[in-house]
């Protein structure tokens, strides 16, 4: 029996075209799948409509729709789901999935650079290489979520958009992507499956206050001070190197903690880990003795992300920290 793939659309450049006003997501994804009729050849294709927006107006509320579309289709017998989805905030989406969603079927995110009325659109191309990265039997088996692009499988966890507009637009820093795809096969180079743990939604994740607040030169306190005054929930300082920040943002940190709100430290490279070395006001040891919390090598958005999922299962915010642990990051 062919596997049924269902896929979901929820706008994006995939889904844009241009007029007077500029572009804007205004394609069905029924029009996406009769333009690559190819599709029918790996699988029963089903198509649903989740929402039509660019990925830069993406909300909880929307992604909080998709997983629970997503558990319906499942549950139903579908052997996995292809979203397509805007690629600014593609891998967010994408890693909020993977933490929340409790199911073996794999998801895929995919979506385009160029729009369906420019010249050599890349939409059909990751379109119909999604669908054939959720036939393999080994994605299947796996489960967990994914981006594909550019004939390229990431993990939700580790890809992260790279460059603006190149077509090969998604990377997994330091890591690579799980799997290369070729016009005759799946070439496999690391573990398929999910690489985050998974951490049961409980409230409504608009509720929580999570703020990111970024180091650099001469950067004063200003920014902690204000999240302070407005009752933030959290805060995810983005650091510099391994994770340090100025002395100024060092201070605020220890104040911050005392206040029970949680800091997860995280840094602006593109690639490597958070490690607390430095002992002086604002260094990554003494955050550490602040209390402030080590984000591995998690971007800043995804560590708000995951602090923000956190602070809806703990009682305590000291309690964040065990999801920020060595084999739980």
């Amino acid at each position: 029996m062919r596997p049924t793939i269902t896929i979901l659309g929820t706008g994006g450049t995939i889904a844009s075209t241009d007029d007077a006003d500029g572009a804007k997501p205004t394609m069905s994804s029924e029009s996406l799948v009769e333009a690559v009729p190819q599709l029918a050849d790996d699988a029963e294709i089903d198509v649903r409509e989740v929402a039509q927006k660019p990925s830069f107006s993406m909300d909880f509320q929307t992604i909080e729709s998709l997983r629970g579309t997503i558990r319906e289709i499942i549950g139903n017998g579908a052997d996995g789901i292809v979203v397509t989805h805007g690629t600014d905030t593609m891998e967010e989406s994408a890693y909020y999935l993977d933490l929340t969603l409790d199911i073996d079927a794999p998801v895929v995110f995919t979506g385009a650079q160029r729009r369906p009325d420019e010249v050599s659109p890349d939409g059909p191309s990751n379109l119909l290489t999604a669908v054939r990265v959720l036939v393999d039997e080994r994605v299947r088996k796996s489960g967990g979520v994914y981006v594909v692009f550019d004939e390229e499988l990431h993990p939700a966890r580790d890809v992260t958009k790279r460059h603006t507009h190149k077509l090969d637009a998604f990377d997994s820093p330091g890591k690579g992507p799980v799997a290369t795809v070729t016009r005759d096969e799946i070439r496999y180079v690391r573990t398929p499956g999910s690489y985050s743990d998974d951490i049961d939604v409980d409230g409504d994740p608009s509720d929580i206050d999570v703020r990111v607040v970024n180091s650099g030169v001469g950067v004063g306190d200003a920014q902690i001070e204000e999240a302070l005054d407005a009752g933030v929930d959290g805060i995810v300082l983005e650091g510099t190197g391994i994770g340090n920040v100025t002395a100024e943002l060092g201070d605020a940190v220890e104040q911050t903690v005392s206040a029970d709100v949680p800091v997860v430290v995280t840094s602006r490279c593109y690639a490597g880990t958070t490690v607390p070395v430095y002992g002086t006001d604002g260094g990554g040891r003494t955050l550490a003795e602040h209390g402030a919390i080590g984000g591995d090598d998690l971007p800043a958005h995804k560590a708000r992300l995951k602090l923000l999922l956190a602070l809806l299962r703990v009682n305590e915010p000291s309690e964040v920290q065990q999801y920020f642990s060595d084999d739980n990051v």
